[in-house]
């Protein structure tokens, strides 16, 4: 779990009631001003609330508090996937990410079996990274377990979370790599370990793979990366 305020401070800066704030220069006022002119009453997408982004998930809403509406990817790009360890149940990740005072939640929770639960839509930053840039640029997935018990992690729940890493990075254009498919404990400022030393990064990021050429429907997407746990 994490949180939106992170050591690594945000590059945006207020731009709204009375006109574009002054940023230094004319082209950083003009890219700040387009990520923020969707915010104004009369120019608001539409958005259908609790509606699902991965349609196999169950939506179990986290607390408004705990996330802050954007439009991503039109105000910021999407190229990361945080892979996070509850440190409980599954129940205590739903509870905790609807309690307005907790300071976090992540996009999707996923159980033991394999289930999904989506908690805050894509379009919008959930507090999760510790690291407001991450949490700005990455979809947050939380793990039913604790670090150091590897029987908590089933091959029922790395399916399912694989399917759902693949279809976010399919929708999103990320790579599957381990440059873009991370642990929280690789998130920069954070003092979080998860999903720790028992997490099969070779496993997750092959099944995330064979996943991936499936939506595709065309031959195998070689996974990436590192070759590190963590």
């Amino acid at each position: 779990m994490g949180s939106e305020s992170g050591k690594k401070v945000g590059r945006r800066a207020v731009l709204l009631g009375g006109g574009a704030a002054v940023l230094g220069t004319a082209a950083l006022a003009r890219e700040e001003l387009a990520r923020a002119w969707w915010r104004l009453p009369w120019m608001e997408k539409e958005r259908t609330d609790g509606e699902l982004d991965h349609k196999p998930a169950e939506w179990r809403a986290a607390s408004a508090a705990n996330s802050r509406r954007a439009d991503r990817p039109d105000d910021f790009s999407v190229d990361r996937v945080v892979i996070h360890v509850v440190q409980g149940s599954y129940a205590t990740a739903l509870k905790v990410f609807r309690d307005p005072l907790h300071g976090a939640a992540t996009h999707y929770v996923v159980r033991k079996d394999g289930h999904v639960a989506q908690m805050v839509r894509e379009l919008d930053v959930a507090f999760h990274a510790g690291n407001r840039d991450m949490n700005e640029r990455s979809i947050g997935i939380e793990h039913e377990g604790f670090v150091d018990r590897p029987e908590d992690f089933t091959a029922a729940m790395y399916a399912g979370s694989a399917r759902l890493t693949a279809d976010i990075c399919a929708r999103h254009g990320i790579p599957v790599d381990r440059e873009h498919i991370i642990g929280h404990v690789e998130v920069e400022g954070t003092d979080h370990t998860d999903p720790g030393p028992h997490w099969d990064w070779d496993r997750y990021m092959e099944l995330v793979a064979k996943e991936r050429a499936r939506l595709d429907g065309g031959g195998p997407v070689r996974a990436a990366g590192r070759g590190t746990r963590g």
